[in-house]
C-alpha cells in the first residue's frame, strides 16, 4: 500500500480516535482538511471501506464509522515514523489550543487523563503529593472511567504543556526541550539525572520515565530527597521579565510548578543554555500518578490527552509547597548517550576478517544465586533464535557484592566496525521490533540523540517486550536502527557479510531512502537494522529473574569473552 494512502488513513483513524464518537465522511473530509489532506467525501468513503476490511473501523448505520479496539491498536503501533513525528505536533496542537485566562481563571488548559480502581488509600498518596505542591496545579477534573465499572475513575491533572501554551498565548516563542527526571536533595532541585527530547521518540518523553522503577516521588515527599519528574523549555532572553510575571499571575490562579527560571545563558539543572536564551524546569504534571504506580497501583496514565475547562476543575488541596529554590549553583552536568556512544564507537577495532579486536559491551547485573538459571534462557535464546541476539560472544563479569555482571555484545559495535573501514555509520534510534506477521516492523522508536538513557533501557523498565514469546511465534523484541550513505551500501554489504560470519547478527539492510520495518530514513541514507543486545537480558527478565540492565557499558577484547 503506497506511503501517502497508509498517512491518510492513519490520520483518519486519529481524528476517530480523538472525537470517540460516530463519523460521517463529510466531517472527517472537514477535519483531513484542517491537518493538510485535500480528500473529498468520496474518497474518504474509499479509505474508509479499507479500514472497515481491516477491522479497524465499524459502520455504524448510516451515521458514520467509529474506531475499533483494533484499530486503536493499530493506531498505537501503526506507521511508526509518522507517530514519531506526530508526538512533538501533537504538543504544538495542545500549546496553540491552551487558552487559560490567568486575569479570569478561565479558558482551557491541557491536561493528563489518568484511569485507576478508586479508593481511600489510592487517593489518599495522591492528595498527599499535591499537598506538598509537587504538581503542576492542585486542581483536578474527575469522572467515573465507565458505566459498567464504577470503582474506575479517571483523573484530569494539569500537564505541564499548559505552561507552553500560556507562554505562547502571551506572545512569547517557548520551544519544548527536554521530559525527564530531577533528583532532588534536602527538598532543593539538583540536576536532571535522565532526559529524553520531545523530538524524533513515539512516546513521549515523561510516559518513559512513569514507572515504578524510575520515579521516586514518595521518597521525597516522606525525606525531601528523590526523583520526580518534570520538563524543560527554552525562550528567548529578551522574554525572561514577561514570562516571570506570567508566572506570578499563574501561581495566584492555582497554576505553575515552577522548578526554576534561569538567566539569561545560566545553565539550569545541569542543562547548557545558550547565551542569549532561558531554561525553564516545571515539575510534571503526572507526579502524584507516579506517587500512586511507586506504591504498587496499578494507573493507566495518557500524557496530554485533550484540553478542559479550568473553572469546571475543582482543587484537591490547597499546596504548602515543599520545594526549595536550588538558588544560583548549576547542576552536576547531564551526560548524553550519544557522546558517550560516539567515544566508544571510537575505540572499536574488531576486525571481522582476524576476529580480534575490541567490541562494545552492556553489562547486567543479577543476583549470583540466579546467574545459572539465567545462562539457561540465555542459551534458550541463542539456540532458538540465534538472530535475535546482537553476537555469540559473552562473559561473565564481577559485579557489586553477591552480583554477578553479565557481559553482551552492543549492536553499535556495528557502527565501529564500519566506522574503521571508512563508511559514516551514524546511530539513530533504538527500538522495539514486532516480529508477528508477514514483516517485522518496528512498534516503538527513540532517538539516541537528545536522550541520556540507551531507549533499549527505557522498553526494559516498562516490560515493553516479549523475546521469549518470540522464540516460538511473533513477539516484540529489540533492535536499533543506523544510517548510512547509499553511496556506500555494496562495500557495507560486502563487511557485514563478514561481519555475520564471525558471529554477529544483522536483520535488514535496506535500500536507498527505502522505509526499513516502518521506520523512516534519511534522504540519500540507507538503514541497516541489529537486533539488540539486551535481548537475552530481555527474556531473563521475563522470565521472573530479577536483572538490572546497563546498556552501551564499556570495551571489552572479543578474546576475552566466550561463544555460546
Amino acid at each position: 500500500m503506497p506511503q501517502e494512502t497508509d498517512r491518510k488513513m492513519m490520520e483518519i483513524l486519529r481524528i476517530l480516535a480523538d472525537r470517540s464518537e460516530v463519523l460521517g465522511a463529510k466531517t472527517i473530509a472537514e477535519e483531513l482538511r484542517k491537518k493538510g489532506y485535500d480528500l473529498g467525501e468520496r474518497a474518504v468513503r474509499y479509505h474508509m471501506r479499507i479500514l472497515d476490511e481491516k477491522g479497524f473501523t465499524e459502520r455504524i448505520g448510516y451515521a458514520g464509522r467509529r474506531i475499533t479496539s483494533e484499530g486503536i491498536k493499530e493506531l498505537e503501533k501503526g506507521l511508526i515514523y509518522d507517530q514519531v513525528d506526530f508526538i512533538f505536533a501533537k504538543f504544538e496542537d495542545m500549546m496553540y489550543q491552551t487558552t487559560l485566562d490567568p486575569t479570569t481563571g478561565r479558558g482551557k488548559v491541557v491536561v493528563n487523563s489518568s484511569t485507576f480502581q478508586n479508593d481511600e488509600e489510592i487517593m489518599g498518596i495522591i492528595t498527599s503529593v499535591f499537598s506538598k505542591g509537587i504538581a503542576v496545579s492542585p486542581y483536578v477534573e474527575i469522572t467515573s472511567s465507565s458505566e459498567s465499572d464504577e470503582s474506575k475513575i479517571t483523573m484530569k491533572t494539569i500537564c505541564g504543556t499548559t505552561i507552553d501554551g500560556m507562554l505562547l498565548k502571551a506572545g512569547i516563542p517557548v520551544v519544548p526541550r527536554y521530559g525527564g527526571l530531577v533528583e532532588v536533595k534536602n527538598n532543593i532541585p539538583q540536576t536532571f539525572t535522565e532526559l529524553i527530547a520531545y523530538k524524533k521518540t513515539s512516546m513521549t518523553p515523561l510516559e518513559a520515565f512513569t514507572d515504578r522503577e524510575m520515579t521516586s516521588v514518595l521518597e521525597f515527599i516522606e525525606s525531601g530527597s528523590g526523583n520526580i519528574p518534570a520538563n524543560f523549555r527554552l525562550i528567548p532572553a529578551t522574554a525572561r521579565e514577561k514570562a516571570i510575571k506570567l508566572f506570578d499571575a499563574l501561581q495566584k490562579i492555582g497554576v505553575s510548578g515552577l522548578l526554576k527560571i534561569g538567566k539569561p545563558g545560566e545553565s539550569i539543572l545541569g542543562i547548557p543554555i545558550d547565551k542569549d536564551m532561558v531554561g525553564i524546569a516545571v515539575i510534571g504534571g503526572i507526579s502524584p500518578l507516579c506517587a500512586a504506580k511507586e506504591a504498587g497501583y496499578d494507573v493507566n496514565i495518557k500524557m496530554a490527552e485533550n484540553t478542559v475547562e479550568f473553572s469546571e476543575m475543582e482543587s484537591l488541596t490547597t499546596p504548602q509547597n515543599i520545594i526549595k529554590k536550588s538558588g544560583g549553583k548549576t547542576g552536576k552536568k547531564v551526560k548524553f548517550l550519544l557522546s558517550k556512544a560516539w567515544n566508544l564507537i571510537n575505540e572499536v577495532d574488531f576486525d571481522p576478517e582476524t576476529q580480534q579486536g575490541k567490541v562494545i559491551v552492556n553489562i547486567s547485573y543479577l543476583e549470583e544465586e540466579n546467574l545459572e538459571e539465567s545462562l539457561k534462557v540465555f542459551d534458550q535464546v541463542m539456540a532458538s533464535r540465534p538472530e535475535y541476539c546482537s553476537s555469540k560472544y559473552f562473559q561473565i563479569v564481577p559485579g557489586p557484592q553477591g552480583k554477578k555482571g553479565l557481559a553482551t555484545v552492543c549492536s553499535l559495535t556495528i557502527d565501529g566496525i564500519l566506522t574503521k573501514k571508512g563508511i559514516a555509520s551514524t546511530p539513530q534510534y533504538g527500538g522495539i521490533l514486532e516480529t508477528e506477521g508477514k514483516s517485522p516492523r518496528f512498534i516503538e522508536l527513540t532517538a539516541y540523540n537528545g536522550s541520556s538513557l540507551d531507549p533499549h533501557e527505557i522498553y526494559l523498565s516498562k516490560g515493553l517486550t516479549s523475546v521469549n514469546k518470540s522464540l516460538k511465534k511473533g513477539g516484540r523484541v529489540l533492535a536499533s536502527l543506523r544510517e548510512i550513505p547509499y553511496v556506500a551500501r555494496p562495500e557495507t554489504l560486502d563487511i557485514l557479510d563478514e561481519t555475520e560470519e564471525s558471529g554477529f547478527s544483522i536483520l535488514k539492510v535496506g535500500k536507498p531512502s527505502e522505509l526499513v520495518y516502518n521506520a523512516k530514513v534519511d534522504r540519500y541514507h540507507v538503514g541497516i537494522v541489529a537486533p539488540g543486545g539486551l535481548n537475552p537480558i530481555a527474556a531473563i527478565k521475563e522470565a521472573g529473574i530479577p536483572v538490572d540492565p546497563k546498556a552501551v557499558e564499556t570495551l571489552m577484547d572479543i578474546s576475552k569473552m566466550e561463544e555460546f
